[in-house]
């Protein structure tokens, strides 16, 4: 199989998928209205509520969802062949993800802006809203902590990427100033600005890597960036969005997309084979890298390249409160996930590139390739070009740095590269995991001060201080404790499982909305994959609890995986009691229309249909 078909393929279904499926759902199931005020105008503070110029915005929350899941999941999961994969990414994120994504946006707008939990009670009731707000906070607390140790992997001991991604922080803070005090409205001197100098940075890592002087400074043990991602991501959930957190965003979007198109040029150049046949013997399960089989860990752990509950924080979170009109919804909410799927077949044929057997010495314990029976093949050469010991680097990372700089340095006049696209991308990896790390942070701020806000109203102040500071250091420390002590065995199975299991309550909440709208002809739009991930989420768990966490004498995980899927059971069965309820009354003529007696604008003050 040839890479560049795939590539074609990916591309032309998304395309169509964006211009037919998802605008028929935001025009006419949603039914957007571009005429609407948004909350970002209606509510502006200056702070949390800003209305932001739609590309920017675009930028920002596509650096915000595409984190570890696009890259390192796809990569992972090639251990069955390439062809489940690229199925369950084509599809998963057409007719699941860019679906979840969108109308989470479009609930939340609805809402003023306010958090998933919040969405849940008023559409399914208070009960429900309560365990979903502990339920979501559980989740982004294990989400944020597996995302960060991602970070920790890939930047320990490395000055040059270290630099390149501390360096986008100071950039960031010079553009939020230049675009809203310096030249207030100017985004593309803004932009300009800001690439040229990314570009200058990137370009100055190898000499700084280099330098006897600064390499020692910038080189960080494990330890040192547990302790310092956090403090960072107390920084971006503090500060106005404007300053940091959004032009820090837009500006990686540049790398990140900017990555993934010469990635594809590469392609289209270089015509690489798939390596990986379509299926593997590992389908079945008794693979070295992820133990079980095709159903349920395929979705599991491909995770955000398709369908991400994660996503719904942060289209309930930062985006809702920033977007300027209706009209940005789709191209934002469905459009967004639909370049995440791109970037995820683009990590997939990464890692298929390269012979079976050098992926697998790469991403196995050594012990565990020993027994496979396979030896080596190109993986020697390959770590004497990079300048990297390469064998047993598990986790996915190094095997798509590896993937991609074999494919860059195919190009002509690059052969000699390979070692600088090498450290390029694992650099590149780092950035794009941390942009997702500083708004989930923001977004956990946002939940937890709606939370505390039930007990100590004066913490639902959005322009309070005292509480934005606190909440946003209770809630740090929290995955922060997590990161310091946890590992990526620890988390990574634990977090794939509850982002998916989120995923679901968010697509079973969209559906509840679609039926008190009257369009229950089309609620089937969001609860078919809310449905089908209820099985995989739950029969993933029990087996991470069965096979994984109590052979190991993990008793921590195995009550924190129980406790999840009985909170998220309980959303399930209130939600469906409802969907009972509103099916039922939906033949009758309420209000003389037989549509549900809802308000143009939610607003949190729906009235409940008379039943």
């Amino acid at each position: 199989m040839n890479a560049l078909f795939l590539v074609l393929v990916s591309l032309s279904v998304f395309a169509l998928a964006y211009r037919y499926y998802g605008l028929f759902i935001a025009r006419k199931v949603l039914e957007i209205d571009p005429g609407r005020p948004t909350p970002a105008i209606t509510m502006a503070d200056g702070h949390d509520y800003h209305e932001t110029n739609r590309y920017v915005l675009f930028g920002h929350h596509f650096a915000a969802i595409a984190a570890a899941g696009p890259l390192i999941g796809p990569v992972l999961a090639a251990q069955f062949g390439y062809l489940p994969g690229v199925l369950w990414i084509i599809i998963g994120a057409v007719v699941a993800g860019a679906v979840h994504d969108m109308v989470s946006l479009f609930a939340s707008v609805r809402y003023q802006g306010r958090s998933l939990s919040l969405i849940a009670e008023k559409e399914i009731g208070r009960k429900a809203g309560i365990v979903a707000s502990f339920a979501v906070l559980f989740i982004l607390i294990l989400t944020l902590a597996g995302l960060s140790i991602s970070v920790v992997n890939a930047l320990f001991d490395s000055p040059w990427g270290l630099f390149t991604v501390l360096a986008t922080v100071p950039i960031a803070l010079f553009m939020g100033l230049y675009i809203h005090v310096l030249r207030p409205g100017d985004v593309k001197g803004g932009s300009i600005l800001g690439v040229v100098l990314l570009a200058a940075v990137i370009y100055l890592g190898p000499y700084v890597a280099a330098s006897p002087v600064l390499a020692p400074m910038l080189t960080f043990s494990k330890n040192a960036l547990a302790i310092s991602i956090p403090i960072y991501g107390f920084a971006a959930s503090v500060l106005p969005v404007w300053l940091l957190l959004c032009p820090r965003d837009y500006l990686s979007t540049y790398l990140k997309l900017g990555t993934i198109s010469a990635l594809a040029l590469g392609i289209f150049l270089v015509h690489p084979e798939m390596n990986m046949p379509a299926l593997t013997s590992y389908v079945h399960g008794g693979g070295s890298i992820i133990k079980g089989s095709v159903f349920p860990f395929l979705f599991i752990t491909i995770a955000c390249g398709a369908i991400s509950g994660f996503h719904s924080t942060i289209a309930t979170g930062t985006t809702p409160k920033m977007i300027a009109s209706e009209r940005d919804i789709p191209f934002i909410g469905y459009g967004a996930m639909l370049v995440e799927g791109f970037v995820a077949i683009m990590a997939l044929i990464a890692a298929c590139v390269l012979l079976p057997q050098d992926y697998f010495a790469i991403n196995a314990q050594t012990s565990a390739y020993a027994a496979l029976g396979m030896t080596p093949v190109h993986l020697p050469e390959l770590a004497a070009a990079v300048g990297e010991n390469l064998q047993g680097r598990t986790g996915g990372g190094v095997s798509l740095a590896v993937g991609m700089a074999y494919i860059f340095s195919s190009l002509p006049f690059m052969k000699t590269l390979m070692g600088y696209w090498y450290h390029f991308v694992i650099m590149f990896e780092a950035l794009f995991i941390l942009t997702a790390v500083d708004t989930g942070t923001r977004a956990g701020r946002y939940l937890l001060q709606e939370m505390v806000g039930r007990v100590i109203p004066r913490f639902s102040e959005k322009r309070w201080m005292p509480g934005i500071a606190i909440t946003s250091f209770v809630f740090t420390a929290s995955w922060g404790y997590l990161l310091y002590t946890g590992n990526i065995t620890t988390i990574w199975p634990i977090f794939g499982m509850s982002n998916q299991l989120l995923a679901a309550c968010a697509l079973i909440i969209g559906t509840t909305m679609i039926l008190r709208m009257g369009k229950g002809k089309y609620a089937l739009i969001t609860a078919i994959p809310g449905l089908f991930m209820i099985p995989v989420t739950f029969s993933a768990g029990y087996l991470n609890i069965v096979t994984n966490y109590l052979p190991n004498g993990q008793y921590l995980l195995v009550f924190i995986t129980a406790i999840l899927m009985f909170l998220t059971a309980i959303i399930f069965i209130e939600a469906f009691k409802k969907w009972y309820e509103l099916i039922q009354a939906h033949g009758k003529p309420l209000n003389g229309s037989g549509r549900m007696p809802i308000k143009a604008d939610f607003g949190g003050v729906c009235e409940q249909p008379k039943i």
